[in-house]
C-alpha cells in the first residue's frame, strides 16, 4: 500500500513539475538582426537548460527592440547602435538600461564584381555622393563602366543609423533619397551578392572572405585606407565601430538578469566571438 502511494505521489509531483515548466512565462526578446545570432544561440542553450520557453524575434530591427521595450511588449531588446537621447525621450516613462555584450564594425559591402573592376575603397565624400546619387557609375570612383545600385537599410535599423551619423553627423541632416530598401542582414547580404554593381551597409562579420560580397576599405583624410579587420577595430583605427547591446526597462532582475549574465559570462562571450564579433575582453 505504501509503495503504491509513494509511486502515485512521485507521478503527481512529476506531473505538476511538467505543468509548471509548461506554464512558465516565456522570456521575450526582439530587435537587431546583428545581435540576433548570439542571442538566438544563447536562447537555445538556456531554454533547454532552464526548461523555459525563450522567444527571439527581429521584427523592426534595433528600432523594433526599442519600441517593443517602450510599449512593454518584450523583456529584453537587442540593438546594434548606441541608445540615443531621442530614443529615451520618445519613451519618458521607461528607464532604459543598456548592457553592452560585444563590439561590431559596420562595413560598406559590394558585389565582388565591383572589387574585381578596380574599386577596393571609398572615401566618406564618395560614399555621400553615391548615397545622394551624385555619383551613379563605378567608373567615377576608379572602377569599370557599371551602374551603381545602392541597397539602403531601412531607416530605424541600427546599421542605417550608424552609417547615417558617420556620413552626415546628425540624422536630421540626412537628405531624402530613393533607393531600394533591405531589412535584416541576411536579406542585405543576399541582395548584394546576387546583384552586379550593388552596394549596401552591413555588419562586417557578415561579409565572409571568399564569398559573393566584399567589404570595402575606407579612405581616410590622410589618404590611407583602413579595412574592418579585427586588428583595426581593436586599435580603434577603423571609423565605423559600434556596440552590440541588450536593453531592458529598469535594472534587469530575475530571468532577465540571468539571461544577460549568461551572455556576459565566459561561455556567452564565446558565442559573441563564434558569430564573428569582438567579445568585451577583446575590445
Amino acid at each position: 500500500m505504501f509503495k503504491k502511494y509513494w509511486v502515485f505521489s512521485l507521478l503527481l509531483i512529476l506531473t505538476l513539475l511538467g505543468k509548471s515548466f509548461a506554464a512558465e512565462k516565456p522570456l521575450r526578446i526582439n530587435g537587431s538582426t546583428t545581435v540576433n545570432p548570439v542571442v538566438t544561440e544563447a536562447a537555445e542553450i538556456l531554454s533547454q537548460r532552464w526548461q523555459r520557453p525563450i522567444y527571439v524575434d527581429t521584427q523592426g530591427g534595433s528600432s523594433g527592440g526599442i519600441s517593443s521595450i517602450g510599449d512593454h511588449l518584450i523583456d529584453i531588446g537587442m540593438i546594434s547602435k548606441p541608445l540615443s537621447e531621442k530614443d529615451r525621450k520618445r519613451y519618458p516613462k521607461i528607464d532604459f538600461v543598456v548592457t553592452q555584450i560585444g563590439t561590431d564594425a559596420l562595413a560598406l559591402v559590394v558585389n565582388k564584381d565591383v572589387v574585381e573592376g578596380g574599386v577596393k575603397a571609398l572615401s566618406k565624400e564618395e560614399v555621400k555622393a553615391i548615397y545622394e546619387k551624385k555619383i551613379t557609375n563605378w567608373k567615377e570612383v576608379g572602377g569599370k563602366d557599371q551602374a551603381i545600385f545602392f541597397y539602403n537599410k531601412e531607416p530605424g535599423r541600427g546599421t542605417w543609423e550608424v552609417f547615417a551619423k558617420w556620413v552626415y553627423t546628425k540624422i536630421k541632416l540626412v537628405p531624402p533619397v530613393s533607393h531600394a530598401e533591405v531589412g535584416g542582414n541576411e536579406e542585405a547580404r543576399t541582395k548584394v551578392g546576387t546583384t552586379p554593381g550593388s552596394i549596401t551597409q552591413l555588419s562586417a562579420s557578415w561579409a565572409q572572405e571568399g564569398g559573393s560580397i566584399v567589404a570595402l576599405g575606407i579612405k581616410l583624410d590622410d589618404g590611407s585606407v583602413i579595412y574592418p579587420t579585427k586588428k583595426n577595430i581593436k586599435e580603434r583605427l577603423y571609423p565605423l565601430v559600434r556596440p552590440l547591446n541588450l536593453i531592458t526597462n529598469k535594472t534587469p532582475e530575475g530571468i532577465n538578469k540571468d539571461f544577460i549574465n549568461y551572455v556576459l559570462s565566459d561561455e556567452g562571450q564565446q558565442l559573441v566571438k563564434k558569430h564573428g564579433y569582438m567579445s568585451l575582453n577583446e575590445f
